[in-house]
């Protein structure tokens, strides 16, 4: 049990404890070194944070974080608008953006099918990314989900969904490992996947 010599010290521990990946022995070192810090640096940490949570916006289109109703990358009309990519999370975004070989639009499902933990495609903006395709202005559809089983079922799912539509399903090529999320995939080679991306039947058929 440990103990604080401040319960204005334990607070804070507590609370940033709650982070991701923190524990009470991390979350004491940042508490301490915060309470180094000259107030108005840690007011402008705590702002930062307070003005981001309150004030950030998501894309109305594509559905990724903004600062603004429609993100720079769906209002930047010198993006290829014919291509659209669907990604799990905005991590995703980044981490393809980082390779600067996509140059379509995304799509932020919000996660991906899981039924273990409760995930349905109700639970995503797969309706959202039907009505977007609906709308003809789109040639290809790259589903780049992770390479796990979730990530698999939701691909088929899709797959099934967006078939109907004058569009080519593409995936991203296998250079992404099994099991990898695409985050954690180093930039290289995420950029050769989404270069070397294949027809999703494809994948299909060398499944049968």
């Amino acid at each position: 049990m440990n103990t604080y010599p401040s319960k204005l010290l334990e607070n804070a521990v507590i609370e940033l404890s709650r982070l991701p990946g923190v524990g009470r022995k991390t979350a004491l070192r940042l508490a301490l070194y915060l309470l180094k810090k000259e107030v108005s640096e840690v007011e402008s940490f705590g702002n930062a944070i307070l003005k981001m949570r309150k004030e950030i916006l998501f894309c109305e289109r594509c559905h990724n974080i903004s600062d603004t109703t429609i993100c720079p990358i769906c209002a930047n009309s010198k993006r290829e608008n014919g291509v659209i990519c669907v990604v799990e999370s905005v991590r995703d975004v980044m981490a393809i953006e980082n390779t600067g070989q996509m140059t379509g639009v995304y799509h932020v499902l919000g996660g991906i099918i899981s039924p273990i933990e409760g995930v349905g495609p109700q639970d995503l903006t797969i309706e959202r990314l039907i009505l977007r395709v609906s709308g003809g202005n789109f040639t290809e559809v790259m589903l780049a989900l992770p390479t796990t089983i979730e990530g698999d079922t939701t691909n088929f799912y899709l797959f099934k969904r967006l078939n109907g539509f004058p569009v080519q399903i593409t995936t991203i090529a296998r250079g992404v490992s099994i099991g990898d999320e695409l985050e954690y995939t180093d930039e290289v080679t995420l950029g050769r996947s989404i270069l070397n991306r294949t027809p999703y039947e494809s994948i299909i058929s060398r499944k049968s």
